[in-house]
């Protein structure tokens, strides 16, 4: 685990996107594509402003999956995260291998967690985007998240704390209307990609960025388990490292 610490959020998106940029070249080198899984919220905008603006990546040769989408919710709806990637990732890059949305308003959900999971069980992941929710979410594995279950997208509840985050980034004109089901990557899945690159700007994610990365491994804090995965890299603020221990922080590369 490398935690890395930004002093501006668009120098943590940056840096983000480069790490993720430079496995992406490095996986088409080696064979020919590269797999990826691209997140949504407010803890990526300057990740994918920058990494749509790379031009020394052969988009031709990348295959997108996205992490989680609400049950029910049409791509028409502002907090649809197919409206944001195509809105901010795929509608930017035309020439992109390919792109597996999750359908979370589909008539059978259980032929969509079938389709989007054989996709992706075709695609092994190069490099994840993610991000730490404030409940310590991991996508919308909220706690207590399955930390068993192999299949690679699966139906989750969404706890208070993980709405209220939604309804107060602005995604929602009232906490009511904020969905209580999603399809989610699964943790086991999420784990399964060579990189992980975590972006958590914000003072608003500082009590689960101490237990994500100080604490024990535990599925009450679901982002926790990044910490047994041998490729992760975190990217900071200060705000967010602000609840950090002195000892951790030391350990810490500041840029």
């Amino acid at each position: 685990m490398d935690v890395q610490l930004f002093q501006t959020k668009t120098d943590l998106g940056k840096a983000a996107a480069a790490t993720g940029a430079n496995a992406i070249r490095a996986a088409i080198e080696a064979q020919g594509r590269a797999n990826i899984v691209v997140a949504t919220g407010a803890s990526q905008f300057e990740i994918l402003e920058a990494l749509v603006s790379d031009p020394t990546i052969d988009w031709s040769k990348v295959t997108g999956f996205h992490l989680d989408e609400y049950i029910g919710m049409p791509d028409t709806h502002p907090a649809s995260f197919r409206r944001y990637l195509r809105e901010r990732f795929t509608s930017k890059l035309p020439a992109l291998g390919g792109f597996h949305f999750i359908h979370g308003d589909a008539a059978d959900l259980d032929a969509e967690l079938k389709r989007v999971s054989d996709a992706i069980m075709a695609h092994p992941i190069d490099v994840t985007f993610a991000g730490i929710g404030e409940n310590g979410h991991l996508a919308f594995n909220d706690p207590p998240a399955d930390f068993d279950t192999e299949k690679p997208y699966i139906v989750v509840s969404l706890d208070e704390k993980c709405r209220r985050q939604q309804f107060g980034e602005g995604w929602f004109p009232t906490f009511a209307d904020v969905p209580e089901t999603a399809i989610s990557m699964s943790v086991r899945q999420i784990m399964k990609s060579k990189l992980l690159v975590l972006s958590v700007p914000d003072a608003r994610k500082a009590d689960a960025v101490r237990e994500a990365l100080e604490g024990p491994v535990t599925n009450m804090c679901p982002a926790s388990i990044v910490q047994q995965h041998p490729a992760c890299r975190i990217f900071l603020d200060p705000d967010s490292a602000s609840k950090l221990s002195e000892t951790f922080r030391a350990g810490i590369s500041a840029r």
